[in-house]
């Protein structure tokens, strides 16, 4: 995914992190974390990236408002965003 335009952060770096970005779980860690502000930044300059993000969050906050009450056990839920990251290295290769 790209609008064309080259940006300080490629678009594939900025969407392995939405999921952190969107929760605000940006921790700094690691050898090239993306900051809070890069990834700001690049949601400023790049339409579709944004418009995932827009996607993702409006889904993230429906699932909420459907599972107030219900919270996934830790383990179901680093399955999940295993899956979710093997699904996308499989998207990125294709």
């Amino acid at each position: 995914m790209s609008c064309g335009r080259p940006h300080e952060v490629d678009c594939v770096e900025v969407l392995d992190r939405i999921y952190v970005f969107i929760d605000d779980e940006i921790d700094g860690s690691g050898d090239r974390t993306l900051t809070y502000s890069q990834i700001e930044q690049h949601l400023h300059e790049c339409a579709p990236c944004l418009r995932k993000f827009d996607l993702e969050r409006v889904v993230k906050e429906l699932v909420a408002r459907s599972c107030r009450d219900e919270h996934a056990p830790v383990e179901l839920r680093a399955k999940v965003l295993t899956r979710i990251a093997q699904v996308r290295v499989e998207i990125t290769e294709a």
